[in-house]
C-alpha cells in the first residue's frame, strides 16, 4: 500500500540517498547552509530525522536528546536502509490519522516534515558538498504551505532563520529554501 506521503517520501528519498552516497569522507568536517552543522553533523541529524520519523509514523514518542554517531563503517548504506524504512513505514494509512501524541501535531504534519528534512538537508549536503540538488516533481509544491504554517513557531524555536527574500523568478526549492532561512544563492563550497 501507499500514501500521498509515502510516494512524495520515496521521491525524495532517491535524491538524497544519492547525494548522501556522493559524500566522500574528506568533505565531513566541511560547513554547510544548515547553520552550525558542518557535513558530519547534519548526516548525524538526518540519520536521527530518518529513524524516528519511522517512529512517529506508528504513533510511538522518539528521543531527540541523544545524539547518537551513524558514521560508522557502512553508513550510507545504512542511510538507504533506514530511509527505506521510513518510506514503509509512512506507507500505512493509518500513520496519517489522528495527533501525534510526541509531538502534539496531526500525523499529517509530522509526515510532511519528515519530507521537508529529507528535502531541504538533502539541497544544504548537496550544496556543502559542491553535488547538484533537483527535487523530485511536486516535492517543493508540497511543501510550500507547511513551511509558511509551520514557520513562525519553527523560527521561534529557533528551526529556521527569518526567511531571506526570494523573488518569484527563483524555482520553486529556491523559493522554498529561502522560507526556511537559508540563502539560496549561497553556495557554501561550490563544485
Amino acid at each position: 500500500m501507499a500514501t500521498q506521503t509515502s510516494e512524495l517520501l520515496a521521491a525524495a528519498a532517491l535524491r538524497t540517498v544519492a547525494v548522501v552516497r556522493a559524500i566522500a569522507d574528506d568533505q565531513l568536517d566541511l560547513p554547510t547552509p544548515c547553520r552550525d552543522y558542518a557535513v558530519r553533523d547534519l548526516l548525524n541529524h538526518l540519520f536521527q530525522v530518518v529513524v524516528n520519523f519511522q517512529a512517529l509514523a506508528a504513533k510511538r514518542a522518539v528521543e531527540w536528546t541523544d545524539k547518537p554517531d551513524h558514521l560508522a563503517d557502512g553508513w550510507r548504506d545504512r542511510f538507504e536502509t533506514e530511509t527505506r524504512w521510513l518510506v514503509d513505514a509512512w506507507s500505512d494509512p493509518s500513520s496519517l490519522q489522528g495527533v501525534s501524541a510526541g509531538m502534539g501535531l496531526p500525523q499529517e504534519t509530522v509526515g510532511g516534515m519528515a519530507l521537508l528534512d529529507l528535502t531541504v538537508h538533502g539541497w544544504d549536503l548537496a550544496t556543502a558538498t559542491g553535488q547538484p540538488y533537483q527535487p523530485a516533481p511536486g516535492v517543493t509544491a508540497a511543501l510550500h504551505g507547511l513551511v509558511e504554517r509551520l514557520g513562525p513557531q519553527a523560527r521561534k524555536m529557533g528551526v529556521f532563520a527569518d526567511p531571506v527574500p526570494a523573488s518569484p523568478e527563483l524555482s520553486e526549492l529556491e523559493r522554498l529554501i529561502a522560507l526556511t532561512g537559508r540563502d539560496p544563492a549561497r553556495a557554501v563550497n561550490p563544485g
